[in-house]
């Protein structure tokens, strides 16, 4: 029974089943229950964990349509648009970022309507100085996690 990079065995374990049995993890790990309850406890207390979602395959669900959307934002707004955009269901991620434009958004749509629809309300935010928008056509990888070394 060894606890050297126990944290990050038990993140990669959950990364290849986030559905795993505390039993099962601490069989994996070579440890017992009650240290693998402890450690998850302590990484979801830390917000290393956040939650135990399933991975949606948002395209066999009709959202197939992916645009990724710059944005220029007076500087005064950044935090009020970054949260409007944050708060749209359809934008499933949302960044601050440095260079050329002050957010990239990305979001999943049904069709070109319904993007080229939420595009039109998103723009008629008065601080929203310059945008450039641009569709997915074959995503390489998407919503992946990576291992943590150990």
């Amino acid at each position: 029974m060894t606890y050297e990079n126990l944290d990050e065995k038990l993140v990669n374990a959950l990364l290849g089943d986030g559905r795993a049995s505390l039993r099962s993890l601490a069989e994996d790990l070579d440890v017992s229950v009650t240290t693998v309850s402890n450690h998850l406890s302590d990484l979801e207390d830390e917000g290393i964990i956040q939650g135990y979602t399933p991975k949606v395959d948002y395209d066999a669900l009709g959202y197939d349509v992916t645009a990724i959307l710059q944005l220029k934002v007076d500087g005064s707004s950044l935090v009020e648009v970054t949260n409007s955009l944050t708060e749209h269901s359809q934008m499933v991620s949302v960044y601050e970022t440095t260079g050329d434009y002050d957010i990239i958004a990305i979001g999943k749509f049904r069709d070109t309507d319904d993007m080229n629809d939420t595009i039109k309300e998103l723009l008629t935010e008065p601080a929203i100085k310059e945008s450039n928008t641009s569709v997915v056509l074959n995503p390489a990888k998407e919503h992946e996690q990576f291992e943590l070394q150990v």
